[in-house]
Formats: structure tokens, C-alpha cells, sequence
């Protein structure tokens, strides 16, 4: 008998790569151009975009929805995932407050009426919880995602950021199944590939998200040490493999894990899109996989 984290992972849910929009504010872009755009990658197969509400300040959220109101029926060819849980510093009645997370009901159920006022449509494909919640009460996010998912506001539901103690937790008391977990994954940063987060997502056949797969740029602009070996095994493996950059290497090295992630991308320019696409192409050996996790760590790994 399949379980539910089966049966869901069996459904297509998010595609292959992700196109991320929390940058969308800086590229410039008229309503039109951030239409084309979004037809552009749909085009390619990137039929997911990842949204949250700090995104912006909440205007990432709000071009996007200007841009669908031009062709409101694109919006059947998409997946669109947006958060909730991280409320940012502000001023109220002149006192500075931090910023927090915050997973109560409460703030759910508002959190994700902003979103789809913001990006003007009906329902979210996927949502994730943005942040673990060290107050986090397991059973009133329960309760928060039943009334969405009865009123037929949100889809499916996940978390980003989450360690295996912390998905294990929610899961045990949500009564629908965690569809991902959005993670930090890149050559930089292997821990989840190593701590067990990947192991238990994929015991329960549960695909992860990559985010930062390029490590924000430190891939290329950091002086470290690691950095400095990555980027030597990345020339390397990229002439191996004939491949055009070496951000197809790292897509292919993320790729090449078990869970299969779906890869994030947060650039603006659709023939970045097209050469993050074509790494699909790309086959890595276990030897190659290992060389370059060899470099990251700076020693032998077996």
C-alpha cells in the first residue's frame, strides 16, 4: 500500500526548474516585458514560479499579478507557489520592532489573502511555510491549512528552510502531506545533502526544491579558499562535459541527487533560462559528482 507522500509525489507538481521572482522589482520591466517574460519560460517548460509576500516589501507579488491581468489565461499553464511566516522590522507608534517569524493561524490565513489579492487570482498551487517558527504550534497550522484547503485558496502545502526534526514535526500533526521542502543546495553549501535532509525526503518520496543553486553569485565572485577549488573543478568538469557554462555544471551536480530537486532560478533574462533548461542534457558520472564535492569540502571524501 503507497502512503500519501507517495500518491502526491506521483503527481506532476512543480517542474523541473522554478522560476524564482524575488528580485523582479529591480529588473525594470513594463507589465508587457514581465509578460513576455513569463511566456518565455512557459515556453521552456519552466511552468512553476515561486513567490513570497517579503519579496519586495510585497511588490514582487503585486508586477507579477499586473502583468497576468494582461492575459488572465495564462494563469491555468502556471504553478504559482508563495509563502507565509516572516514578518519584517518595522515602526509602530514610533518604537522599532524586529522582524519575526510568525506560523499562527492567524497569520497564515492573512498572509495568503494578501497573496492572492497581490497577484489577483483565486488559488495557490503550493504553499510553504517561508521559515521554521521556534513558537511554531504544529496542530494551529493544521487548523490554518484545513480552512485553505477547504475554501479552496490553497492546493498543496510545504515548507522551505526546515530541518528533518522540524518537517517530521509538522508532518506528524498536518493532516496533508508536505509536498517539499525549499533548501539551500549548492557547491558552497552541502549540508543538507549530508545532515539527512535529503535522506528523509527521500525515504518518504518527497522532492526538494533548490534554492541559491548558484550560491548568490559566490560561486563566481567569492575569494575563499572553497570557492576558489569549486570554481577550478566547475572549468574543469565543464570541458569534460562540453557544457556551456558552468551554471550548467552545478545544475546538472544538483540534478544528479536521488530526490531530484527542482532548481530555482532568480535571474530576469530569459536566454539565462534557456542555458539553465539545457543542462538537462548534461549526465555526470558518480566520479565527477564526487570530484566536485571533493573540492567543496577541500579532502577526500571516502
Amino acid at each position: 500500500m503507497t502512503n500519501k507522500n507517495e500518491r502526491q509525489l506521483n503527481e506532476p507538481l512543480f517542474s523541473n526548474f522554478i522560476q524564482g521572482y524575488w528580485r523582479m522589482a529591480e529588473w525594470g520591466m513594463t507589465a508587457q516585458q514581465r509578460l513576455s517574460f513569463i511566456k518565455q519560460h512557459l515556453e521552456l517548460g519552466v511552468t512553476s514560479v515561486d513567490h513570497a509576500p517579503v519579496y519586495g516589501a510585497s511588490a514582487c507579488e503585486s508586477l507579477f499579478g499586473e502583468a497576468l491581468q494582461l492575459q488572465p489565461s495564462i494563469r491555468d499553464e502556471l504553478t504559482i507557489i508563495s509563502k507565509c511566516g516572516i514578518v519584517g522590522g518595522k515602526e509602530v507608534n514610533g518604537t522599532s520592532q524586529v522582524a519575526y517569524y510568525d506560523s499562527r493561524a492567524s497569520h497564515i490565513l492573512a498572509s495568503v489573502e494578501g497573496s492572492l489579492q497581490r497577484l489577483g487570482i483565486e488559488q495557490l498551487d503550493i504553499l510553504l511555510i517561508h521559515r521554521p517558527d521556534l513558537l511554531m504550534d504544529a496542530d494551529e497550522i493544521n487548523s490554518a491549512f484545513e480552512q485553505l484547503h477547504q475554501t479552496g485558496k490553497v492546493k498543496h502545502f510545504g515548507v522551505s528552510n526546515f530541518s528533518k526534526d522540524e518537517y517530521s514535526l509538522l508532518q506528524s500533526r498536518v493532516e496533508f502531506p508536505l509536498i517539499t521542502n525549499q533548501i539551500e543546495i549548492n557547491p558552497l553549501h552541502t549540508d543538507a545533502i549530508e545532515d539527512g535532509t535529503l535522506a528523509q525526503l527521500q525515504q518518504h518520496r518527497v522532492r526538494p526544491m533548490a534554492w541559491s543553486c548558484l550560491a548568490g553569485g559566490d560561486i563566481y565572485n567569492s575569494t575563499s579558499e572553497q570557492a576558489h577549488r569549486v570554481r577550478e573543478t566547475l572549468n574543469v568538469l565543464k570541458q569534460e562535459l562540453n557544457a556551456d557554462s558552468i551554471d550548467q555544471v552545478i545544475y546538472a551536480w544538483l540534478m544528479r541527487l536521488p530526490t531530484r530537486p527542482a532548481l530555482l532560478l532568480g535571474t530576469g533574462k530569459i536566454e539565462r533560462v534557456k542555458t539553465a533548461v539545457a543542462a538537462e542534457q548534461l549526465q555526470l558520472t558518480h566520479e565527477q559528482w564526487y570530484r566536485l564535492l571533493e573540492a567543496s569540502k577541500g579532502h577526500g571524501v571516502a
